[in-house]
């Protein structure tokens, strides 16, 4: 059987390179930063991580990683309704509730986990979920598993999203599910005239961090912050894998009642390892970090807006970014692949994102701005970009 199925593979894979499609790993020898080591020797500065507050290779975080890995081993082999949790699990748990002001917290192998668990233990055929139109791929799975009505609003269009929810009105609960930050724009969705709407037509809020978190808000604390909207949402989910160290790690946090039927009967819970106790240490030292000072995020903020402004005067087509991504759009696909190979050899490591992961005629480089870069490497960028637009044709 395997024969004619690898045929069908190979003249779709080769679909995929002929249309410029295809997906090359670079190998990364060093530790991630804002300038790394490839494999053939070669350094680059990387423009592409989410490592938003620079702390992927943060020495606080690595000494805690290894502390804890000499007092509590390596890994749990088990889950926690089986074996028991680490004190460890249940002290970042803690954390991450009084980071986002909540009453309780889950955690999960990550975000995906997080958000392929949430609806499923909470909602039935009787329920409804409104989910924003550019929600990221873990959302829609998660709705996927889950027997509820599924409605679908435009991205951030409250007009759009009152109607569906006066159409909702006909089943039980409802739950609008959003981005903080939108992963491909960089926007932040109107969390507050979502959770006016939600509070008019009886909705629960579930809200994605995984971009938002340590990004934005006066001091990094998300959306509810950012919108002075404590208590009015009813779900966050985020990840320990960009802002918050980079590693692996993800997490629920909300409502007390919601969290406890999580830990009865979400499955990526139930059925998955639990998170490694280096992991959990790492990130309470983390929490421990965001607690003592904004550095991280006020110089994560410079970089951006500099970053923006001297893109936009160049000539380039930005998206307006409120957070750490700045959408660079060229709306070809072989253009943007031409464009990432081209970075790359003026040793800049940016991404070229083109459909499925955008909509077509949408295709972009899309830059992900750290604290960890220097003023210098700024200027680096923006010049490869300069040079590289005007050989390309898209600045004249």
């Amino acid at each position: 059987m395997y024969g004619k199925f690898k045929e069908y593979l190979q003249g779709e894979l080769k679909s995929i390179e002929e249309a410029g499609l295809y997906k090359h790993e670079r190998t990364i020898c060093s530790p991630q930063g804002a300038e790394i080591t490839l494999a053939d020797g070669s350094k680059a500065l990387n423009f592409c991580a989410n490592n938003y507050l620079g702390l992927s290779d943060n020495p606080r975080l690595i000494a805690a990683a290894k502390k804890a890995m000499d007092e509590r081993g390596f890994g749990m082999s088990s889950v926690r309704f089986i074996c028991g949790k680490c004190d460890l699990h249940e002290e970042l748990e803690k954390a991450v509730s009084k980071y986002f002001h909540t009453e309780d917290t889950i955690l999960y192998a990550a975000c995906f986990d997080a958000n392929g668990g949430v609806f499923e233990p909470l909602l039935t055929k009787d329920d409804a979920i409104i989910s924003d139109a550019l929600n990221h791929a873990s959302i829609i799975d998660g709705v996927r598993l889950c027997k509820a009505v599924r409605y679908r609003y435009n991205n951030a269009d409250m007009a759009d999203l009152e109607e569906k929810l006066k159409e909702a009105q006909a089943q039980r609960f409802r739950i609008i599910c959003t981005d903080g930050v939108f992963s491909m724009d960089g926007n932040v969705a109107p969390m507050d005239k979502i959770c006016d709407l939600a509070e008019k037509y009886d909705a629960l809020v579930m809200v994605d961090e995984s971009h938002s978190a340590g990004v934005v808000g006066p001091t990094g604390h998300g959306v509810a912050e950012q919108f002075n909207l404590y208590g009015r949402i009813d779900i966050h989910t985020g990840t320990l894998g960009k802002s918050f160290g980079g590693a692996v790690g993800g997490f629920t946090t909300g409502r007390k009642e919601i969290i406890d039927m999580l830990r009865q009967r979400s499955r990526p819970y139930l059925f998955s390892n639990s998170l490694p106790p280096m992991i959990c240490a790492a990130g309470i030292e983390m929490f421990k970090m965001m607690e003592e000072s904004t550095e991280l995020h006020d110089r994560q903020q410079e970089n951006v807006a500099y970053f923006r402004d001297k893109m936009t005067a160049a000539g380039f087509d930005i998206h307006p970014t409120q957070s750490a991504i700045c959408a660079v759009m060229l709306y070809d696909p072989i253009l943007a692949g031409n464009f990432a190979k081209a970075m790359a050899k003026e040793n800049i490591f940016v991404t070229s994102f083109t459909y499925p992961v955008v909509p077509k005629g949408l295709d972009r480089i899309r830059v992900q701005l750290s604290a960890a870069h220097t003023r210098p490497q700024l200027d680096k960028a923006i010049a490869a970009f300069i040079k590289v637009g005007k050989e390309l044709g898209v600045l004249k």
